[in-house]
């Protein structure tokens, strides 16, 4: 099975108001990107005074004022919501959206906003079996008639969820684990996203992806190979190489983790070799954060000139 390419780009949603989020969602819905994409974050990280925009209420919002591009979450923690109660409010908001919700989930990292919001923050380990109880959950809430589930940190009992969401989800696992996290996506993933910090190492977790699939029996055609990043596109080589080196200090570690040696930046022509090196590696799908203040420009100078050299 080989996959399109796919172009999902993040809304701007901290330190940002809705206005300007709404008008960012409208533009890349017309501009033609394939998604759009929140974090599920309480706390601007990573620093906890950030206001930042609740995800799933975003997701709710821009559904309501676009009209073809997909949205998610990059990505949703099992601990945040009771699955249950999730699976109802994105069925519910994937009606709104006429079927077009991404189920992003993840294991989640940062401790802070769990606990100062009440919620546990168990063990890497253990925050890996609560988002596989959570993917099994909500996947039976959309299908089937009832929910019984008894795990070791979700139950529901007979639990319905109706009306179901008007497509089958599809589901993203987003992270890097080798052995407990892409064992999750191997087993119910349609997406696999690589996470932008470990951008550099894309080829290998690949390679290691396969392996869980090979080991639950699962063709890894199947799922879809992503890649969280940040794309800093200009229309002079001087000018990309200028915004490379803000970009390096803003992102730090995080988001800017081998950027220059590894990342998608530099002119269009520049921009869309870096993508094809990607693709040559197996990655169909790029969910981009543009570099900018206002991140509009630099998607429209993408869309005009880097997706027509990439297509067909």
């Amino acid at each position: 099975m080989s996959h399109p390419l796919h172009f999902g780009v993040t809304l701007p949603q901290i330190k940002r108001t809705w206005d300007e989020c709404r008008a960012a969602a409208i533009e890349f819905d017309q501009l033609g990107f394939d998604s759009a994409w929140v974090c599920d974050h309480v706390y601007g990280v990573p620093n906890p005074t950030l206001p930042i925009l609740e995800a799933w209420s975003v997701i709710a919002a821009a559904a309501a004022v676009t009209e073809r591009i997909q949205l998610g979450t990059l990505v949703t923690p099992p601990f945040f919501r009771n699955p249950a109660m999730l699976a109802k409010q994105v069925a519910t908001i994937d009606h709104i959206a006429g079927g077009r919700i991404i189920m992003g989930l993840g294991a989640g990292w940062f401790q802070p906003e769990f606990e100062q919001y009440g919620n546990p923050f168990p063990s890497l380990g253990e925050r890996m079996r609560g988002l596989d109880e959570c993917v099994q959950i909500l996947k039976s809430m959309w299908t089937e008639e009832t929910t019984t589930f008894l795990g070791k940190h979700f139950r529901v009992q007979d639990a319905r969820c109706e009306p179901k969401p008007p497509r089958r989800t599809p589901i993203l696992i987003g992270g890097t684990g080798e052995k407990v996290l892409m064992g999750i996506a191997a087993r119910h993933g349609d997406i696999w996203n690589n996470m932008a910090i470990t951008q550099a190492q894309l080829g290998p977790k690949i390679e290691a992806l396969q392996r869980r699939c090979d080991e639950v029996g699962r063709d890894p055609a199947e799922i879809q190979i992503s890649q969280q990043c940040v794309v800093i596109i200009e229309e002079t080589e001087d000018a990309a190489k200028t915004a490379l080196g803000k970009a390096t200090k803003v992102y730090a570690g995080h988001m800017g983790a081998g950027l220059e040696e590894h990342g998608i930046w530099g002119t269009p022509e520049r921009v869309a070799e870096c993508i094809e090196r990607h693709r040559a590696l197996g990655c169909s799908g790029f969910l981009i954060e543009f570099f900018g203040r206002d991140t509009r420009p630099p998607a429209q100078l993408f869309a005009e000139q880097v997706m027509p050299r990439l297509a067909g």
